[in-house]
């Protein structure tokens, strides 16, 4: 099994194969537009732009501190008039607990984190994915995405 095996749904409610992404990197990242950590949206966006073969999935969740209220449009219009963001959004979605969307118990599976064990602690915690769709790392929450810039770099020259 790879991160390609799953389907989610978009922001606008549509399906979406993960495997349309293969070949390459992906960096998967459960957000919010309420969490003190939001302004990563800015450093998302920078790396997503800076390479091409880079795609950043937004995973909106309101699972910690209630920090993602909106709806999908509210969401998505939040995104694009604060952040500029053009990276895919995808409908939101529960990263802990008996409702934890499949790809999200898969990565947690495949990438224990340092913080919380399997569990996700908050908002934008982040997975490095390979071109072939194998999660290669976990980030925390905050953890600026520049940090690792050349975790990614590396990922993208394999």
């Amino acid at each position: 099994m790879t991160a390609h095996d799953f389907t989610v749904t978009t922001i606008d409610g549509q399906q979406k194969q993960l495997s349309d992404y293969a070949g390459k990197v992906l960096l998967i990242v459960n957000t919010a537009s309420a969490c003190g950590l939001t302004p990563q949206y800015e450093g998302l966006e920078a790396l997503h732009k800076a390479n091409p073969d880079l795609v950043v999935l937004g995973f909106p969740c309101n699972q910690f501190g209630a920090q993602e209220p909106g709806t999908e449009k509210e969401i998505a219009l939040f995104c694009e008039t604060q952040f500029a963001v053009t990276f895919p959004l995808f409908s939101k979605i529960e990263v802990n607990g008996e409702g934890t969307h499949p790809l999200y118990a898969y990565l947690k599976a495949e990438t224990p984190g340092a913080e919380q064990g399997t569990e996700i602690g908050w908002n934008f915690a982040k997975f490095l994915i390979s071109r072939d769709g194998q999660p290669i790392a976990r980030y925390s929450p905050r953890t600026a995405p520049a940090e690792f810039a050349a975790d990614i770099a590396k990922a993208l020259a394999s």
